[in-house]
């Protein structure tokens, strides 16, 4: 992935225990994310990190905003659109 892009998003730290379910298209629930980072409305497009190195392993658009996030513990916060592994990620891969 580009990584100059990537940099420019808000992004979402994600539990070890989230991290095979979302590699696998699931979306994300509010109690596997450790760190919310940025502010951002319902609808923005958010980088999904691992939290034991930081590195994404996914892009997702929020559910709710980043206030919302914040203040929730629990549902849906945001789908995911692309995962490491996924036909996306691959060619993003092969092109940066």
């Amino acid at each position: 992935m580009n990584e100059e892009v990537l940099r420019t998003l808000p992004s979402i730290v994600v539990d070890m225990g989230a991290i095979p379910h979302i590699c696998n298209g699931a979306d994300i629930m509010r109690p596997g994310i450790k760190e919310i980072n940025g502010q951002f409305e319902k609808g923005a497009v958010l980088l999904v990190k691992d939290i034991r190195f930081g590195k994404p392993i996914g892009i997702c658009v929020a559910e709710v905003s980043s206030e919302s996030m914040r203040t929730t513990s629990k549902g849906k916060a945001a789908r995911n659109v692309h995962y490491v592994g996924d036909r996306f990620w691959e060619i993003m891969k092969k092109s940066g």
